[in-house]
């Protein structure tokens, strides 16, 4: 069993803060109203996007590589993301 890197940390703080914007910002207006199974959702594309990416970052020598691999998982959360939000591509996923 490995012990996370400082890396992995970082990544971990980075998405708990991340996740932390809409929770602040529903204190202070009606506009962003997030559910459960919204945070839910969220966290889970994020932490794992995230555990992806560095999992490809210890496992993956080139730097290339590394790096298309990282932003292919990227450009995926995103499509994912957007999907989700607004239906971009109107699948059965984004409620349309």
């Amino acid at each position: 069993m490995h012990l996370p890197t400082k890396r992995f940390s970082i990544i971990l703080l980075v998405i708990t803060g991340l996740l932390a914007i809409p929770l602040v910002a529903m204190q202070f207006t009606s506009e962003v109203n997030w559910s459960l199974s919204d945070f839910a959702i969220a966290g889970f594309l994020l932490f794992g996007t995230g555990i992806t990416c560095e999992f490809s970052l210890q496992n993956i020598r080139k730097t290339t590589h590394r790096l298309v691999v990282c932003g292919g998982l990227l450009l995926l959360l995103c499509l994912i993301w957007l999907e989700l939000a607004v239906g971009l591509f109107g699948s059965p996923i984004s409620g349309s």
